[in-house]
């Protein structure tokens, strides 16, 4: 069963780009082809029926080389949850799937732009399937 929301605000919490010097952005848009995107999701109740979702995507270096850079950005999101008592495995999948497919675009839009302005115009940030890694976070 689906739990009845409305989303009441988004906004970015926090934007990390850590770049030290000029060398390591030169050696950055080298090595751009071996840069990952990943993804946290946490949340907290607040008060009347209303919680913060944060969804922190990560740039990152996969190779562990000393001269790089990193980047990362916390997306906020605010939910009313319409429902009296709201069954604990629904909400699970609002906060780690329906939610993230929701608003997942509007977030790597402004990540990718952020980071195409930043680094370099070749900068691709991966799309995620959220329903796969729901699956995966339950089995």
């Amino acid at each position: 069963m689906s739990i009845n929301y409305k989303i009441i605000l988004n906004y970015i919490k926090d934007l990390s780009l850590e770049v030290p010097d000029a060398h390591v952005l030169i050696v950055t848009r080298e090595n751009i082809n071996n840069y990952l995107t990943d993804i946290k999701i946490s949340s907290k109740v607040m008060k009347n029926n209303t919680m913060e979702i944060d969804t922190k995507l990560i740039y990152y270096d996969k190779n562990n080389t000393k001269k790089k850079s990193h980047f990362e950005m916390v997306y906020s999101t605010v939910l009313q949850i319409e429902d009296e008592k709201p069954d604990k495995e629904d909400l699970k999948k609002l906060i780690l799937c329906d939610l993230q497919i929701e608003i997942y675009p509007k977030i790597k839009e402004i990540f990718q732009n952020i980071l195409k302005v930043a680094i370099s115009p070749k900068v691709t940030v991966k799309n995620i399937d959220f329903n796969e890694m729901y699956k995966k976070k339950l089995s």
